[in-house]
């Protein structure tokens, strides 16, 4: 007689246990094409850049950049009418010193628009699903900071762009414009670097979007308005070498400065003091290159840390 298997045979009055079963859902092993790291990169960066002007977003989102934009272009369209009616020499304003008298506007939308593409994902920690494969630190912080720097390009580049159209129709001098309209592209890509990094690690500090927003203001008025503030006592007591470097400590007169000094444009310093000599130019140049630099670092140290969380 054979005994029972204890292992596997219930024990009295106990109700038998039923095998284990595999329940086909549906879901199926993907079998596509692997893009990779470079398609996730430049998605990344496509979806930054769009929704910086708040393309594939609600109809509200899209409200004040496109404001910013179109007032940012009203004036160059103003000075082109000015300019084919009256049959002006020259235009009204050079093309290096648009973006430095529209610089209100453009502290608006980088305040508005840093926030809004790094902040929300620090607010609802979805940074370590974009840590995960193919992608890696270094694409988010270079999709994020090239996608802001490219939307600031747009809204410094379109008025010069208008300007330069004018000034052909106005039959201004051919090769003067395009030499002014290259320097004016190279000034506004500058300020696009700086103006983005800065603004990027600014919001990058914390999650809440109005917090980022007040304080890339604050940074942006309050050394604009202390250099301005120095200059213009610098100026009263005619020093103007003391107004020449001052200018290295506010992004906007950073920006103005250099332009003075490598593409020789007229600076809106008091007394159009631009800087001193070749040694402040060289300055200039330097500190935006480690600006530029110095933020990218700070990107990646900060997101390093995210990553984590």
């Amino acid at each position: 007689m054979t005994q029972p298997d204890l292992a596997t045979t219930p024990p009295p009055g106990a109700s038998p246990t039923p095998a284990d079963v595999i329940h086909n859902i549906g879901y199926r092993k993907y079998d596509g094409p692997r893009l990779g790291r470079a398609y996730a990169r430049r998605s990344l960066y496509s979806q930054s850049l769009r929704g910086a002007y708040g393309l594939g977003r609600s109809a509200k989102s899209k409200v004040l950049p496109m404001i910013l934009l179109g007032v940012m272009c009203l004036p160059a369209l103003i000075m082109v009418a000015v300019a084919v009616f009256t049959d002006m020499s020259k235009l009204p304003v050079e093309y290096t010193r648009y973006a430095v008298i529209m610089q209100a506007l453009i502290t608006l939308f980088v305040a508005s628009q840093a926030p809004q593409s790094v902040s929300r994902d620090l607010r609802f920690k979805t940074t370590p699903l974009y840590f995960s494969r193919p992608i890696e630190r270094i694409d988010y912080v270079a999709a994020k900071y090239a996608a802001l720097t490219t939307a600031l390009f747009v809204l410094t580049a379109v008025p010069l762009l208008i300007l330069y159209v004018g000034a052909l129709l106005a039959k201004l001098g051919f090769a003067t414009q395009t030499a002014g309209f290259a320097k004016g592209l190279l000034s506004v890509l500058l300020l696009s670097l700086l103006f983005a990094g800065i603004g990027l690690v600014i919001a990058a500090v914390t999650p809440r979007r109005g917090f980022g927003v007040a304080a890339i203001i604050a940074v942006f008025v309050i050394t604009y308005g202390a250099v301005s503030a120095v200059q213009g006592v610098a100026a009263s007591q005619e020093d103007l070498h003391v107004i020449g470097w001052l200018g290295v400590f506010s992004p906007i007169t950073l920006i103005d400065g250099f332009s003075t000094w490598f593409l020789g444009a007229t600076s809106a310093f008091p007394d159009s003091a631009g800087p001193p000599d070749a040694l402040a130019g060289a300055v200039y140049l330097l500190v935006v290159a480690g600006l530029v630099a110095g933020c990218f670092g700070l990107l990646m140290r900060r997101y390093r840390k995210v990553g984590l969380s």
